[in-house]
Order: C-alpha cells, then sequence, then structure tokens
C-alpha cells in the first residue's frame, strides 16, 4: 500500500477508535476524510480483510467488534431448602 493510502488506512481507523459505535457507508467516509471513491473503497476493503471493519446489511462499515463480543453471562444459582432449619444447598447451572 502506497503512503497516502496507509495514511488514509490510519486515519479511518482512528476514526472507528475514537467514536465506538460508528457505523458509516462508503460515501460518508470519503466525505469525511475527503478522499475519492477508488483510494477510499480501497482502504474501506483493506480494513474488512484485516478483520478491523465490517460491512453490515445496510451497506453501513462498523467496527468488528462493536457490539460482536459476546458477554459473559452470570452462572444461575438456585437456592433449594429441604427442612425448616437447614442449609441452603446451591446448584449451578
Amino acid at each position: 500500500m502506497t503512503s497516502p493510502n496507509l495514511q488514509l488506512l490510519e486515519r479511518i481507523r482512528a476514526e472507528y477508535l475514537e467514536m465506538p459505535g460508528l457505523r458509516l457507508r462508503a460515501e460518508q467516509v470519503q466525505r469525511l476524510c475527503g478522499v475519492e471513491r477508488t483510494m477510499c473503497q480501497m482502504v474501506l476493503d483493506t480494513l474488512v480483510e484485516t478483520n478491523f471493519l465490517s460491512m453490515k446489511s445496510d451497506g453501513t462499515y462498523a467496527r468488528l467488534m462493536d457490539g460482536g463480543m459476546p458477554r459473559a453471562r452470570p452462572a444461575k444459582v438456585e437456592l433449594e431448602v429441604n427442612t425448616p432449619g437447614a442449609v441452603a444447598r446451591t446448584r449451578r447451572r
């Protein structure tokens, strides 16, 4: 990748890192960065190929990790009491 493309790649990466949840269409990225369409698309494709961005079904580009990381689920615990005064047992699921 040539130097202007590398600079553009870093600029777009910085925009997405600075604004979590950012979703832009290619035309919007092009206007934001003030570059021509072919160069912009080439850099967006590179960011998708390197798994930094993903293209959503609505045509927008978003960070691959935004909202994509599964969250740890808390363990469920049920308390059972067999007889009055007995110590409760726990059962994990």
